[in-house]
């Protein structure tokens, strides 16, 4: 592992709840002038999180507004385009510092506007806006390799949400389960997924189980990244409400609600905002810094 030229401050926030123990943690440097790209992955390697944020100097296009920034993701084993959770974590981190408003942030991905507010009891929820969604078409032949890796069976799933592969700044299979069992029931071959996804260019698996019209469960294997399983994921929960949308499974205009992280013992809640002519969606959560251990 290289070390950093200098020493940033590395900021630990969970991302998608107000309790430490919940959602998902995720590294936040918010100055990360001067560190290498070899400096950001050793960092996000040391901290272990599925992402760590590092916010630079603003893009030429981007450099009259005040709090725009340029952000690169990482994971402990490599750089992602996009990540909603971390994106999340250093809105609310952002914040705390410098007050709720908005923020522009240059991603690999394209610009996503960021919106902090704060409640009266003072919580702060950050909003993202996605870049402009996708969702693509996926071969039989790529369905029965990801379910073979998963230990799942054709059966498991629910006919009525077709396997796609959604985009909102990565790119994630989503697939259905018929049943909350079958969702809570996840034992999958690492490196076989790892191997699968990678030919195919995905961030996550993102699995789904309907609850009613407006609320789901979700799972997302990372293996890509050297993570087993996200405990809550943003982009992912972008390109699900896109996926949703066009298949005409939830209106035009919807307010979704994601649950997230239950199965891992760090439950999270994710909120999906739809908008009848506007093709980009909105994913909203609560955030908070995690205390630091110190030696006793």
């Amino acid at each position: 592992m290289t070390t950093p030229h200098r020493s940033p401050e590395i900021l630990r926030y969970t991302a998608f709840a107000a309790d430490p123990a919940g959602g998902n943690p995720a590294g936040v440097v918010l100055d990360a002038t001067g560190l290498t790209d070899e400096d950001q992955l050793a960092i996000a390697a040391e901290l272990g999180y599925s992402e760590t944020a590092f916010l630079t100097a603003p893009p030429t296009e981007l450099a009259a507004h005040e709090r725009a920034y340029t952000v690169r993701y990482f994971s402990p084993q490599a750089e992602v385009p996009f990540c909603g959770h971390a994106t999340i974590a250093t809105a609310v981190a952002h914040a705390e510092r410098h007050g709720p408003g908005d923020l522009i942030l240059a991603t690999p991905a394209g610009t996503v506007p960021v919106t902090v507010t704060q409640a009266p009891d003072g919580t702060l929820r950050a909003t993202l806006t996605s870049v402009e969604p996708a969702v693509h078409e996926v071969t039989e032949k790529d369905v029965t390799e990801a379910l073979q890796a998963l230990g799942w069976s054709a059966a498991d799933l629910d006919p009525a949400f077709p396997p796609r592969i959604g985009y909102a700044g990565a790119r994630h299979l989503i697939l259905a389960a018929a049943t909350r069992a079958r969702l809570a029931d996840l034992a999958y071959d690492f490196e076989r997924l790892k191997a699968f996804m990678t030919s195919l260019d995905l961030t996550t698996v993102q699995l789904v189980w309907r609850e009613s019209e407006t609320v789901f469960h979700v799972r997302d294997p990372f293996p890509v990244g050297g993570v087993v399983e996200d405990p809550a994921t943003g982009a992912a929960a972008a390109a699900f409400g896109a996926y949703a949308r066009q298949l005409g499974l939830v209106p035009e205009e919807s307010a979704l609600v994601l649950h997230q992280g239950a199965d891992l013992g760090r439950p999270g809640e994710l909120h999906v905002t739809l908008h009848a002519g506007d093709a980009r969606v909105r994913v909203s959560g609560t955030g908070t810094r995690i205390p630091e251990i110190t030696a006793g």
